[in-house]
């Protein structure tokens, strides 16, 4: 029997709420789903933990700086089909943070918005699921 080795791409993903209810949200500027609302997050580095990975996603796309202890792993998402380019297996973290907070587009984003939760954007990939669980476990 041959044994077939699947890649699996290691990433991070953040959701950053605010205490009146808003979550920050960025326009992809790369496929899949360029153009489409999503969290902040990507790949994490060689030598980088996950949580390191977030907050400099964090930083990188969206202008909004913490510190990796600020943000509370929400789980880890990792269905085989959550992304159209492969297997990717990402940790979620969660970061509150006060309204009126700056956000600026930068890197992979081409926008950075606060949207309210009951009304969110179509959102790309699980982004939705990885958003629920972040505001339901509280």
């Amino acid at each position: 029997m041959t044994e077939q080795i699947e890649s699996i791409h290691y990433t991070a993903d953040v959701v950053v709420t605010t205490t009146d209810g808003y979550v920050l949200l960025i326009a992809r500027g790369w496929e899949p789903h360029k153009g489409a609302w999503a969290l902040p997050g990507g790949y994490v580095d060689p030598g980088e933990t996950s949580r390191a990975a977030a907050a400099r996603e964090l930083a990188e796309e969206a202008g909004v700086y913490a510190a990796p202890g600020e943000l509370d792993q929400v789980g880890v998402f990792d269905a085989p089909d959550r992304d159209p380019r492969g297997r990717y297996v990402t940790a979620a973290y969660h970061l509150t943070v006060i309204p009126g907070t700056t956000v600026e587009a930068g890197d992979d984003a081409v926008r950075a918005e606060w949207w309210p939760l009951e009304v969110l954007p179509p959102l790309a990939f699980d982004h939705a699921d990885i958003i629920r669980a972040a505001t339901t476990s509280k």
